[in-house]
C-alpha cells in the first residue's frame, strides 16, 4: 500500500509537467470568437475599460447581465435577448474579462463589474432617457443589485435569476465594499509557470461540460449551443484573468445582504431547484419585503434555457404588476 502511494505521488509531478507542455504546445489560446447573438455590437469606454454590448429591437429598454464562471459571456442570456428583441430595446453586456470586453490582467472586483453596469446604463440613458428593467444571472445579480442600490432612479425593476448570496448558511453583512476573496490565492493562480496550464484544465471541454452539468442539474439538460460557445470564449488572450478572480472569491461581496435589503424598486427573484451551487435555503432577509416577489422552477440555474415559455410568462407577469 505504501509503495503504491509513493508511486502515485511520484507520478503526479510528471503528469502535471506533461499537461503543462500540452497546454503550451497544443491548447489553442487565440481562437476566433463569434458573436454571442446576431445584433449590433457597441464598444463602451470608461472606468471599467473597454466593454462590449449587444443591442437590438425597439421599445422600452431591457438590460441583461450574464453570470460569472470560467467561460462566461452574453450567450448565457441569449434566449432572453432573442425573445424580447421583438418587443423591447434589448441590451446584453459582456462583463469585464468576458466575451468581447477587455480581458487584461488587472484587478477584477465587484466595483469594476458594477462600474461596467453603470457604463451600460449611461449608454442607455443617452439613447432613450428612460429607466430600465434589468435582469441578471447568478453572481451577475450581485453586481446588478449594487448598481441598483447606488442609482435607484435608473431602474424600473430588477430581476435576479438564481442569484448568489441566498444559501442556507449564508449571511453576508460585512463592511461595505468588502469581498470574500483571498488575494494571495489569486496571485498563486496567476503564477507565470502554472497559471495558464491550470486554467486550461478548468476550461477543457470535459471540464466545461461537467460544470454546465452542475449548473443545469444533469447532462441531459445542458444546452449544446451554450456548451459549444463556452470553448472559444474561454480560449482567447487573457481569458483566465477574470475567472481566477472568481475562483479566488474576489468577485463575491461580503456585504451583499446589506445591498439586497436596500433595494427599493420592484425585485423579482427566480430560481431553479436543481442548481448544484446555490440552495436558496435562506430568503428570510427579503421574503417579507413588499417590493420583492419570488418564482421557483424545477430546473437548473439557467431557468429560461429549460422552461422558456413558463419563465417568460412569469417574468411578464412581474413586469406588468410592478409599481
Amino acid at each position: 500500500m505504501k509503495k503504491t502511494l509513493l508511486t502515485a505521488a511520484a507520478a503526479l509531478p510528471a503528469a502535471w509537467l506533461g499537461w503543462t507542455l500540452f497546454s503550451r504546445l497544443r491548447v489553442p489560446h487565440d481562437l476566433p470568437l463569434p458573436p454571442a447573438v446576431e445584433a449590433e455590437r457597441r464598444t463602451l469606454e470608461g472606468r471599467a475599460g473597454r466593454l462590449n454590448m449587444y443591442v437590438a429591437g425597439s421599445g422600452a429598454p431591457l438590460l441583461l447581465i450574464h453570470g460569472v464562471n470560467a467561460a462566461a459571456s452574453a450567450y448565457e442570456v441569449r434566449p432572453l435577448f432573442e425573445h424580447y428583441r421583438a418587443t423591447r430595446r434589448v441590451y446584453a453586456l459582456d462583463l469585464p474579462g468576458f466575451g468581447f470586453s477587455e480581458r487584461s490582467d488587472r484587478e477584477y472586483t465587484p466595483r469594476l463589474m458594477t462600474d461596467a453596469i453603470h457604463a451600460a446604463l449611461d449608454e442607455i440613458a443617452r439613447e432613450s432617457g428612460e429607466p430600465v428593467d434589468a435582469l441578471a444571472l447568478s453572481l451577475g445579480g450581485e453586481f446588478l443589485a449594487r448598481a441598483a442600490a447606488e442609482r435607484p432612479d435608473r431602474f424600473r425593476s430588477v430581476a435576479l435569476v438564481t442569484p448568489t448570496g441566498f444559501g442556507k448558511t449564508e449571511q453576508f453583512y460585512g463592511p461595505l465594499g468588502s469581498t470574500r476573496g483571498r488575494p494571495g490565492l489569486k496571485r498563486a493562480y496567476e503564477h507565470p509557470l502554472l497559471g495558464q496550464a491550470f486554467y486550461d484544465a478548468l476550461a477543457s471541454a470535459p471540464s466545461l461540460r461537467f460544470f454546465l452539468k452542475q449548473t443545469f442539474g444533469s447532462y441531459a439538460a445542458v444546452d449544446e449551443g451554450l456548451l459549444r460557445y463556452d470553448y472559444p470564449t474561454s480560449h482567447v488572450p487573457g481569458a483566465r484573468h477574470a475567472p481566477f478572480s472568481f475562483i479566488s472569491g474576489l468577485l463575491f461581496s461580503a456585504d451583499i445582504d446589506r445591498v439586497y435589503e436596500v433595494l427599493s424598486m420592484p425585485v423579482w427573484l427566480a430560481y431553479g431547484t436543481n442548481d448544484r451551487f446555490t440552495d436558496f435555503g435562506d430568503l428570510t432577509n427579503v421574503e417579507r419585503r413588499s417590493n420583492w416577489s419570488f418564482s421557483r422552477f424545477d430546473t437548473g440555474a439557467l431557468v429560461y434555457f429549460e422552461q422558456p415559455e413558463r419563465f417568460f410568462a412569469a417574468y411578464d407577469t412581474f413586469l406588468a404588476g410592478r409599481g
